[in-house]
């Protein structure tokens, strides 16, 4: 009988105690800055009907990158690639109840079946941040100030990092999802993206909190469907690690499919592996 191999599925990790030590730290800092902002704990299962994810999320990922089955009833399920329509799910079935506006976050793992890479794996934890029942640009300016709040706690310092805006609102009329997601991926497709006054109100706004790190970029689009106006991301600025390491965006109309009145939503998603790569290459603290 041949040996079972002792190395883990493509793509996740094992986590040892000294790795545990390192997630513990980062998912520590998550909670602390958060709740620091009256942010408050929920969660779910890994599990969801794949419907929801084709209905609230990007084709890319429903079509490319789940894990999907048919389970014993027959029903088709997916380990959840995102939060997001997990939480419209939550909110919308308890619409009448809940008092808003809500301040939830969460920290879920998440599995996307894609080429494992540098800051990429199938699965990873994300912290996820959201503000429901504001529609003006305070909201934008208190979930912004939280992700940056949460990099200062990590030890980083303003020149460490950019978080780079632009809003869904500045894309020329026209332009489909199809488009969004080449500009989203980088690609020059001739469509221009100029500076709205949405976005530079906002600017003015998060320059009063004292965020000086902050720029318009129109590059910044984000892939999935369900953005209706602002976007942003934060990017490392080291040499050794230019990228994005997470972003977020307005996503008002996140309760639409499931028939019930819709909530103004900011919110973001913040990965653990990016963080960590983050963390190590600028040589700040990985664990206590």
């Amino acid at each position: 009988m041949s040996k079972l191999e002792t190395s883990s599925y493509k793509g996740v990790r094992d986590f040892y105690p000294e790795d545990m030590a390192v997630q513990n730290y980062i998912f520590g800092i998550w909670r602390k800055v958060a709740e620091d902002f009256g942010y408050v704990e929920y969660s779910a299962s890994i599990l969801e009907p794949a419907e929801l994810y084709k209905s609230k999320t990007s084709e890319e990922i429903v079509t490319e990158q789940t894990f999907s089955f048919v389970d014993r009833g027959g029903r088709e399920v997916v380990l959840r690639p995102e939060m997001t329509p997990t939480l419209a799910r939550m909110v919308a079935a308890r619409r009448r109840t809940l008092k808003f506006p809500l301040r939830w976050y969460s920290i879920p793992n998440v599995f996307r079946y894609e080429r494992p890479q540098r800051g990429r794996r199938r699965e990873h934890w994300q912290l996820n941040c959201d503000l429901m029942g504001i529609g003006g640009v305070e909201a934008e300016v208190e979930i912004i100030t939280l992700a940056y709040k949460i990099m200062k706690e990590f030890g980083a310092k303003d020149e460490d990092f950019s978080i780079r805006i632009s809003s869904r609102k500045a894309l020329p009329a026209g332009t489909d999802m199809e488009q969004v997601r080449k500009i989203d991926r980088g690609e020059d497709i001739g469509v221009e993206i100029t500076e709205t006054e949405e976005i530079r109100n906002l600017l003015t706004e998060l320059g009063k909190t004292g965020i000086k790190n902050v720029v318009f970029d129109p590059k910044i689009v984000r892939g999935f469907d369900y953005y209706t106006g602002i976007v942003f991301e934060v990017f490392d600025t080291h040499e050794d690690n230019r990228r994005s390491l997470f972003g977020g965006g307005r996503y008002d109309n996140l309760l639409e499919v499931f028939g019930v009145d819709p909530i103004p939503t900011v919110g973001f998603g913040m990965g653990d592996i990016t963080i960590r790569d983050f963390l190590e290459t600028h040589k700040l603290p990985t664990h206590k």
